[in-house]
């Protein structure tokens, strides 16, 4: 349940808080107070997308902090919109996305506007209704629906391209097989690019090669050079290593590096005498060079990549030449997979209907505590043509509200009033369903008055035997079943104006439900009957 909301610079409210209790909790106030801001406000603590827009005049920001707690643990919900569009959001002091905030929030609260009264009418919406009744059986069903639907969309698109390009394929088979051949005849080696290049350089710089591998011998081993300096220090240092370990240590060191500039000394040699120049063989690795250069031109920039690149030539070959193969074979698969598709389809169009029978049933005893006394109602469900990635059913909620009249579509028989109490009906048994615990309705009573609005009152009450209420109205019936009662109100200076919230004790509640039953004036009989309204509340 939600125990605190705090609200700073969001529209027009510069600073207002609230705590909310268990049970239903009734806010009401003129028209234009502010009421449908505040909705707004909760909904962007509980996920909705922000807008700068919504940051009030003189304000550098918005900030909307939310607190309740969800399956036993607490949640501390920090929001705050910039005039600059930035979007921060806190869950319990860390930061979330978007998406993680919904995904928490979503088993938190659900809000139900004035306008998901007109979604009701959609029967495009009816499927989704249906499907979050008894989400924990049917979205597993829809995701292999879902899975089953690409696989079968992608070997569909594969098929139909396989189709449309059959022409063109045989007319790229040839230059397919010229740009392969050409590569095989090349025989690439991965790698030999960086060694040709390194072939090549030696033997453009032989004789410099050759002279510098000359004279750094030489200065090695020829008579009096390092080597022959060095041996005599060699075996003084010998003779000394015994008396301490450092000179132990130190004759060691001497003794490894005049060997290791002796074996030096022979890799010189043997680089030396490896020097050979041939103008055939640097012709030869320059040819081969260009060679490469052209193909990675042609091709791909690396060696690797031309390899890569005749593999997939390889693929289209083989495509192309077993065109009538590939055909039957994505065919057969193309069968198999829709197979799978109608049987999965199959399995989640039960799994609706049982859905349906059942939320139906509820719905209707929901309907009759409502005053709808002699209403029908069943959820339709008819088959599509062709499957869809959400299954192969058209779900439409069909009613008839008075006795004698044939089930017809909601859009065709219901009025305003009767819309929001079928609206309240399906809230109150899916909410009860999927154990959401706060419930907030945005003038659930749009389009009702008298005995009926006292009908959707004793409803609201019940439902809040089970669910914490938040609900905005301005019938005296709906705001005198209260538990708890609110008052939003604004006042203005020259500047500015200002949207206040106040928790009602019980003798404000009297006043502010005179005030909605007789408007400005409030007499003895208006506070009479209001006393007497919150009295008989059911």
């Amino acid at each position: 349940m939600i125990d605190h909301i705090s609200i700073r610079n969001f529209a027009i409210i510069e600073n207002t808080e609230v705590d909310l209790k268990d049970g239903l909790n009734i806010i009401t106030g003129e028209t234009g107070s502010g009421k449908s801001i505040l909705i707004e406000a909760i909904s962007l603590a509980l996920g909705s997308r922000a807008d700068s827009s919504c940051v009030r005049t003189g304000s550098d920001k918005a900030v909307v902090e939310l607190s309740g707690d969800l399956d036993g643990k607490d949640m501390v919900i920090h929001r705050e919109v910039s005039r600059a569009g930035k979007n921060l959001i806190k869950l319990n002091g860390e930061m979330v996305t978007l998406a993680e905030l919904n995904s928490v929030t979503k088993r938190m609260a659900d809000i139900h506007g004035q306008y998901d009264n007109q979604s009701l009418l959609d029967p495009d919406f009816h499927i989704v209704l249906l499907d979050s009744y008894k989400a924990d059986s049917i979205s597993g069903l829809k995701d292999k629906v879902s899975d089953i639907f690409h696989s079968y969309q992608s070997v569909k698109s594969r098929l139909i391209s396989l189709l449309n390009h059959e022409k063109q394929n045989l007319r790229d088979l040839d230059f397919h097989k010229f740009e392969a051949d050409e590569i095989d005849k090349a025989g690439l080696v991965p790698g030999e690019d960086t060694a040709l290049e390194d072939r090549i350089s030696v033997l453009k710089n032989s004789e410099k090669i050759y002279e510098g591998l000359e004279s750094a011998y030489a200065s090695l081993s020829s008579d009096g050079a390092v080597l022959d300096l060095l041996s005599p220090g060699m075996s003084a240092m010998d003779s000394i290593s015994s008396f301490s370990s450092d000179l132990k240590d130190a004759s060691s060191e001497y003794t490894d590096a005049y060997y290791r500039l002796q074996d030096l000394s022979r890799e010189l040699v043997r680089m030396r005498d490896s020097i050979s120049f041939s103008q055939d063989e640097l012709d030869e690795a320059i040819s081969r060079k260009e060679l490469l250069d052209s193909l990675k031109k042609k091709y791909a920039p690396s060696i690797e990549g031309i390899l890569s690149y005749r593999a997939e030539l390889e693929d289209k070959i083989k495509v192309i030449e077993n065109f009538d193969e590939e055909k039957a074979s994505l065919e057969k698969e193309l069968l198999s997979v829709r197979r799978d598709l109608l049987d999965a389809c199959g399995t989640l169009t039960e799994a609706r209907k049982t859905a349906a029978q059942d939320l139906s049933e509820r719905t209707l005893k929901e309907l009759k505590d409502l005053n709808f006394t002699d209403a029908q109602i069943d959820i339709s469900i008819t088959p599509l043509s062709q499957p869809q990635e959400d299954g192969m059913d058209r779900v439409e909620i069909l009613i008839s509200a008075n006795k004698g009249e044939p089930l017809k579509p909601l859009y065709k028989v219901a009025s305003g009033g009767e819309i929001s109490r079928i609206m309240l009906a399906f809230k109150n048994v899916i909410s009860s369903y999927d154990s959401i615990p706060t419930l907030i309705f945005d003038e659930i009573d749009s389009g009702i008055s008298g005995y009926t609005a006292s009908i959707v009152a004793k409803k609201l009450r019940e439902i809040s035997q089970s669910h914490q209420i938040v609900c905005i109205t301005h019938l005296p019936q709906i705001a005198a079943a209260g538990d708890h009662n609110y008052k939003i109100y604004k006042e203005s200076d020259d500047a500015a104006t200002f949207t206040h919230l106040e928790c009602l004790d019980d003798e404000t509640k009297v006043m502010e439900i005179a005030r909605l039953m007789g408007g400005a004036t409030i007499t003895d009989n208006t506070l009479a009957s209001a006393k007497e309204l919150i009295e008989n509340r059911v």
